[in-house]
């Protein structure tokens, strides 16, 4: 028996989930304001988003290998170390080169932060009610997500953007403290190796079909994502009305959060994550249509129900296909979804700098029609195959 609560072990990992977030989706309102204080192209200020999604991505493998042995909680701490130096740097450089390179260290260190929670919860909480727990730390990485647009957009026009990743940098400082409270949870015995390990997840079938549908996602979700606070600031709107129309996901999906816990039960795996593809063709289909700040708002929002219903599912399901490697299996989900990002992101930069978003988010949509369908067939067949 542990001495702290079940209850409290949870609110710990929504918090570093909550901190990892808002780190990782500070930047987007941010881009255009960069550009303009480095006397860069927008294009130049989106790679310094690329080096920090390809960072987080990369990192993800490596981190659940360490966290294998050194174990969860130390890991998350250790990262934070990391962290902490890398938002100072960001707040403190000078040129593009110095903030790219501490942005995709931070990038690398907050990366141990979200996916190591996830495996906690695999670690602690039993398979038949793990999506309720899995869907609290998402709904508290949503709020880090309007938290960070909104609040990044403001502190942009009132104080500059280099006040951003300095707060966040506070931040976690305060959670290596406040972690410090977390014990390590029991953990299943793995290979040892972490080449074995990997090997091992990508034996399953049903691990290889995640992992595609994850880069997939990361591509047609969070990269148009990146884009949406920029798309707003195209239109005339400051930094501001930018961060607070992109906020629009992270409410978005804290609100559809609550219709994911109350429906787990009633409706299957595959019925969630059809719901999710949905709520994703919806939103891109709308500012492919039509590009004002409402739509982008609105879109945001339905996009933001996608990311409760389809990617919880998804995050599920990585965490029991190969139990004995669940640390390895959520690790390679992770960098699947954000290397997806850094590639999305940085194949959609050209467009962004030309201002083409209604083309940006019609590629989007393409993209999403096939997702959205390949991930309730696919989770439909993988619960058939387990009865």
């Amino acid at each position: 028996m542990t001495a702290v609560p079940e209850r409290s072990h949870l609110r710990l990992l929504q918090l570093a989930a909550l901190t990892s977030t808002c780190d990782r989706f500070a930047i987007a309102p941010l881009l255009v304001v960069i550009a303009a204080d480095l006397d860069v192209t927008l294009a130049a200020a989106a790679g310094v988003a690329s080096g920090y999604f390809l960072a987080y991505g990369l990192m993800q493998p490596v981190w659940g290998v360490v966290s294998d042995r050194l174990g969860r909680v130390r890991v998350m701490r250790l990262a934070l170390l990391a962290a902490v130096a890398a938002g100072v740097g960001s707040a403190l450089a000078p040129d593009l080169l110095t903030l790219g390179i501490t942005r995709v260290l931070a990038g690398g260190s907050f990366a141990a932060l979200f996916p190591t929670s996830l495996v906690y919860v695999g670690d602690s909480w039993p398979v038949e009610g793990r999506q309720r727990p899995l869907s609290d730390v998402l709904a508290a990485s949503s709020v880090g997500v309007a938290a960070a647009t909104a609040g990044a957009g403001v502190l942009a026009d009132l104080a500059g953007w280099r006040v951003v990743p300095a707060l966040t940098a506070a931040g976690g400082a305060a959670l290596w403290f406040a972690l410090a409270r977390l014990p390590e949870p029991v953990r299943e015995t793995s290979t040892g190796r972490p080449l074995r390990s990997a090997a091992a997840v990508l034996r399953h079938r049903p691990a290889r079909a995640v992992l595609a549908l994850a880069f997939v996602e990361g591509a047609v979700v969070l990269a148009p994502l990146t884009y949406t606070a920029v798309a707003v600031q195209s239109l005339g709107a400051s930094a501001t009305v930018a961060g607070f129309v992109a906020a629009a996901f992270g409410v978005g999906a804290v609100v559809w959060s609550r219709w994911v816990r109350a429906l787990v039960g009633r409706v299957g795996s595959a019925g969630l994550a059809g719901i999710g593809g949905a709520f994703l063709v919806v939103g891109w289909a709308l500012v492919a249509v039509a590009l004002t700040p409402v739509t982008v708002a609105v879109a945001a929002f339905a996009v933001g129900g996608s990311w409760a219903f389809l990617h919880s599912t998804l995050q599920t399901w990585i965490t029991e296909v190969v139990p004995g490697e669940r640390a390895t299996a959520v690790a390679l989900f992770a960098s699947a979804l954000f290397l997806g990002s850094a590639a999305g992101t940085a194949l959609a930069a050209p467009l962004a700098d030309a201002g083409a978003f209604p083309t940006l988010f019609r590629v989007a949509l393409a993209a999403a029609v096939p997702l959205a369908v390949a991930a309730a067939l696919a989770r439909r067949r993988h619960g058939r195959a387990r009865r």
